[in-house]
């Protein structure tokens, strides 16, 4: 690739880590640079703790992390807090970020009418080139 690292959002989910090994593919022999990057909620719900959420965000990403530098890569975590389309576009612009990998989560009707693709958004409005792994 050899244009910036690669960025991966992950959610948290099976689903989303589906897309490390693709990443590993095309990270490539020569263990191009990847950030790990998950966005947590920055408000606050009754009952729970906000130190909690982002100690859990740093265990899940420090676990993915020490297993792809186990094989070699040159990685780096990342946790930013708000909304996660828009620090997904803010932290790839603000960096030397030269792919954006994401999942698309595969809904469709009403969900998609309602809530929006995460994949599809980030897609429309970055000026990085985007890889999709399809998560239905």
């Amino acid at each position: 690739m050899k244009n910036g690292k690669i960025l991966v959002y992950l959610d948290g989910s099976k689903c989303d880590e589906n897309i490390i090994p693709k990443v590993e593919e095309l990270a490539g022999g020569e263990k191009e640079g990847i950030c790990l990057l998950k966005v947590v909620s920055a408000r606050a719900f009754p009952g729970v703790d906000p130190k909690k959420i982002v100690q859990e965000a740093e265990q899940y990403l420090q676990g993915i992390q020490n297993r792809l530098r186990a094989k070699g890569f040159d990685v780096d975590t990342r946790i930013r807090y708000g909304d996660g389309i828009e620090e997904i576009l803010d932290h790839a612009a603000q960096t030397d970020i030269g792919l954006i990998a994401i999942s698309a989560h595969g809904r469709g009707g009403i969900k998609r009418f309602l809530f929006g693709s995460m994949a599809e958004k980030v897609l429309r409005h970055t000026t990085k080139p985007v890889f999709l792994v399809w998560c239905g």
